[in-house]
C-alpha cells in the first residue's frame, strides 16, 4: 500500500506522516517522529509546552518519541479527590475532640470552684478554733503532753500518766449523765459563736499528724451534711459529721465521724497518709474538742474495710465488742505494738471513701484521757 509514508529500517518509520512533524529518533519496534494526532503536550518533567513546542528527542520502549515536546507522552496522573464522606468524618471528629475539650475544661473549672469555695468556707471558721487572745490565754503544748502519754503509755507505767496530770487545776464536768472530775485544759475552741451559726455542732476535731482541724456536725440522718458545709450551705465538700445515731457526747463503744476524701486532701482526703510510718510516728494521737469537755484519743488501727459490718457498728455485747477490737488490732496498717485495748474502751472511728463503692478507709482511736474545758 503506498502512501505518504517513507520507511527505513526494521519497522521504523521516519520523517513524517500525515502531518508536519519533525522527528529523528529511531526504536525497535516503536514509532518515530510526529504524528498530528498524537501531539505531546508535556514535557518530561511535567510541564506543558503547547502544541508546538521546543523539538527534541528521545526513545522510550512502547511510547511515542521525540515529537514537538519532551518526555514519554504520557499524562501525569490527576490527584485523586478526597471522598466526601472522608471530609465528614473528619470534621465530626474535629468536632467531637472540640466539644470534649471544652466540657473537660468546664469540668475542671466547676472542681476548682468546689474546692475553693470548701476551703475559703473552712479557712473562714478556723478563727474560731484560734485563741481569742493569745496573750492572755495559756496554750496548751499538745506535743510535749502527746510524747509523755505515749511513753507512759508504752511503757504501762500509770504512775507517769498521774504524775503527768499532777499539779493541773480540776473541775467537775457532767459526762454521760455523771458526774466526773477531770484536769482542766484551755480549749482554743469558741463554741458559743459556732452555736449561733450552726446548733448541730457537736465538737472540733484535730489531728496534728495531718494538720487537720474542722467542726464536727450530727445531723437527723447520714445525708443532710454529705454535701452541706456547717453553714448549712450546698457544698460539694460536705461537712464532717457524726453518725446520727450516736450520742453526741461521744460516750458510746463505737463513735463513727464521716468526712469526704477530697483530692485535695480537704475534709477526710488526707486520712490515708496515716499508711506512711512516718506521718504515724509524728503523731500518734487526735483531739476532740466539746464544748465542756476535751477528748484526747490514741490510734491504734488504720485500714481500708468493708463499707459495711462491725467497724459501723455502734453498740456490741462484750463479745461483739472484743471480736471487733481484735480485728481492728491484727488488720490495722499502723504499728499498734504497744497499745493495749479492751472492751472497757471507749472508741472513735474516722471514716472516707477509698475511690471503691464497696470499700472504705478508716482510722481508730481509743479513749486515752478526759479533761474539762477550762472556764
Amino acid at each position: 500500500m503506498k502512501g505518504n509514508r517513507r520507511g527505513e529500517g526494521n519497522r521504523n518509520n521516519v520523517g513524517y506522516e500525515n502531518g508536519t512533524g519533525y522527528g529523528s529518533n529511531a526504536g525497535n519496534g516503536n514509532q518515530a517522529g510526529y504524528n498530528a494526532e498524537q501531539v505531546s503536550y508535556y514535557s518530561s518533567s511535567g510541564s506543558y509546552n503547547g502544541p508546538y513546542g521546543a523539538p527534541g528527542g528521545g526513545a522510550s520502549n512502547g511510547n511515542v518519541a521525540g515529537g514537538t515536546g519532551q518526555g514519554s507522552g504520557k499524562k501525569p496522573k490527576k490527584k485523586k479527590k478526597r471522598s466526601r464522606v472522608g471530609d465528614a468524618i473528619s470534621v465530626i471528629v474535629m468536632a467531637a475532640a472540640f466539644c470534649v475539650f471544652v466540657y473537660a475544661g468546664y469540668m475542671l473549672y466547676g472542681y476548682y470552684k468546689e474546692y475553693k469555695k470548701a476551703d475559703d468556707a473552712y479557712a473562714s471558721l478556723e478563727n474560731y478554733a484560734t485563741a481569742a487572745d493569745e496573750e492572755e490565754t495559756e496554750t496548751e503544748d499538745l506535743e510535749a503532753l502527746e510524747e509523755a502519754f505515749e511513753e507512759a503509755e508504752d511503757t504501762g507505767d500509770e504512775d507517769a500518766i498521774a504524775q503527768i496530770l499532777s499539779g493541773r487545776e480540776v473541775r467537775t464536768v457532767v459526762v454521760a449523765g455523771e458526774e466526773v472530775t477531770l484536769p482542766v485544759m484551755e480549749s482554743p475552741v469558741d463554741f458559743e459563736s459556732l452555736q449561733e451559726i450552726n446548733s448541730d455542732i457537736v465538737g472540733w476535731i484535730k489531728i496534728r499528724a495531718l494538720d487537720l482541724s474542722y467542726p464536727v456536725v450530727q445531723g437527723e440522718d447520714n445525708d443532710y451534711y454529705l454535701h452541706r458545709s456547717f453553714e448549712q450551705e450546698e457544698l460539694f465538700a460536705g461537712c464532717l459529721f457524726m453518725h446520727y445515731e450516736n450520742e453526741s457526747d461521744f460516750s458510746d463503744q463505737n463513735t463513727i465521724i464521716y468526712g469526704h476524701n477530697m483530692k485535695n486532701g480537704s475534709m477526710f482526703g488526707s486520712l490515708k497518709k496515716f499508711r506512711d510510718e512516718e506521718v504515724y510516728k509524728t503523731s500518734k494521737y487526735f483531739w476532740i474538742y466539746t464544748e465542756d469537755v476535751i477528748y484526747m484519743y490514741r490510734i491504734f488501727s488504720a485500714r481500708v474495710v468493708n463499707k459495711v459490718g462491725q467497724p459501723y457498728q455502734i453498740v456490741f455485747t462484750d463479745e461483739e465488742f472484743e471480736e471487733f477490737l481484735t480485728t481492728a488490732m491484727e488488720e490495722s496498717e499502723v504499728d499498734n505494738t504497744n497499745v493495749t485495748v479492751s472492751t472497757d474502751d471507749k472508741v472513735v472511728t474516722l471514716s472516707t471513701c477509698t475511690g471503691d463503692s464497696a470499700t472504705r478507709f478508716i482510722v481508730q482511736g481509743k479513749l486515752t484521757q478526759m479533761y474539762a474545758v477550762k472556764k
